[in-house]
């Protein structure tokens, strides 16, 4: 068994080597290395043949039209050009989001709101769950754009994105869904859902980093206003020379979790439960968020009167996050947490343990053990406990 055992893949995932295999094809003189633009030679036609392939194995896990895929660098950059650029392309003067949502949302939020544009921040429920009826209330005549993520990234809770985008497509306002958290993991269908911009990462699904995916939908046709310039690329949606290496490993990930993805859901579902059921019997230990509409591998959870930082610190065999990667460097509680309820004191004493495709029994069992030994230890050594 490698330690520390890796149990934070709701941050990154190792890229599967039938990927990097794929991947390592693309970067030599021997590969398809070529500029997939560069259309007067073999070369370039053979990059290209390649990115189309990516493009339909990634619109295939969502059902949707390769036409519709726009490649990015990652889920950020999705997030950013769905949200300024339909904001821009619309012209529109009110975003209703979530104060759950990851800061890649919230930040260009933020940045229209600087501009002029109003945003109103939703709170969930104690469950991490935003009641459709929530969504309703909230939109206005002026309403461009709903944001809303599928899974949240610190919580795991699954967002019902199905009610959502009926009661937007009701008011003709357009819905952004993040789902950076639940590609590959949930059964995604945008020819029965009612949304109108996806946005994707390959990192998060066992794929490489620095790529990712928007989904532009164009029956009703959206439009939306190009954030990088330079060559028209992608539509004239995002110009930059396409990374063949990148496409490709992340078409291929999107492909494997295509094949395996109900299978590896019941595995990981059990590992993660298996890993509850060592420890909820401790003192002071409670989830944080629904554990019925969650996605499988997500367990946070809350150690009271213990600072989480100190517990990971004393976690030396696992490899585990007080919440999203994007914020870690933070010294204040989880803003997902305060939201919905969790007081400053058990936010600060919260762990997010993630499972994935690697992760096999025995890890679950050294785990659970090394959590109950370490939380006794780290306990001793609070006075007020």
């Amino acid at each position: 068994m490698k330690t520390p055992i890796y149990l934070d893949y709701a941050s990154t995932t190792p890229v599967d080597p039938a990927v990097a295999k794929k991947m390592a094809q693309c970067l030599t003189l021997e590969g398809s290395f070529a500029n997939p633009a560069s259309r007067s030679h073999r070369y370039g036609w053979q990059a290209e043949e390649l990115v189309d392939i990516g493009r339909n194995q990634v619109a295939e896990l969502v059902n949707a039209d390769p036409r519709e895929i726009v490649f990015t660098s990652g889920a950020t950059e999705s997030n950013n050009l769905a949200i300024k650029g339909a904001i821009e392309a619309n012209h529109g003067k009110h975003i209703v989001t979530v104060v759950t949502e990851h800061k890649a949302v919230l930040d260009p939020c933020e940045v229209l709101e600087s501009r002029g544009v109003d945003v109103t921040y939703l709170t969930p429920e104690q469950d991490g769950l935003i009641q459709p009826e929530q969504i309703r209330q909230a939109l206005r005549e002026d309403t461009a754009l709903v944001s809303v993520m599928q899974v949240n990234n610190e919580i795991g809770v699954i967002q019902d994105i199905a009610a959502i985008g009926q009661i937007c497509r009701e008011a003709g306002v357009l819905l952004h869904v993040d789902a950076a958290q639940s590609a590959g993991k949930l059964p995604i269908d945008l020819q029965q859902l009612d949304v109108d911009l996806m946005s994707f990462s390959a990192h998060k699904n066992y794929g490489p980093k620095g790529i990712g995916a928007l989904y532009v939908r164009r029956s009703p046709d959206v439009r939306i206003e190009a954030q990088i310039h330079g060559g028209g690329h992608e539509r004239k949606m995002r110009s930059g020379t396409l990374p063949t290496h990148q496409i490709v490993g992340m078409g291929e990930a999107f492909a494997r979790s295509q094949q395996t993805m109900e299978e590896e859901r019941q595995r990981i579902a059990r590992l993660r439960d298996k890993l509850w059921e060592g420890i909820q019997d401790l003192p002071g230990v409670q989830v944080n968020g629904s554990m019925s509409q969650r996605v499988a591998g997500n367990l946070n959870v809350s150690f009271a009167g213990v600072d989480g930082e100190a517990l990971i610190m004393s976690l030396r065999d696992i490899a585990v996050s007080t919440g999203s990667a994007c914020t870690s460097a933070s010294v204040e509680p989880s803003y997902v947490l305060k939201a919905i309820g969790v007081s400053d004191e058990l936010a600060y004493s919260s762990i997010r343990f993630s499972v994935g495709r690697f992760t096999t029994d025995d890890d679950i069992d050294h785990a659970i053990s090394h959590i109950r030994q370490t939380v006794k230890q780290v306990r001793q050594m609070n006075e007020l406990w």
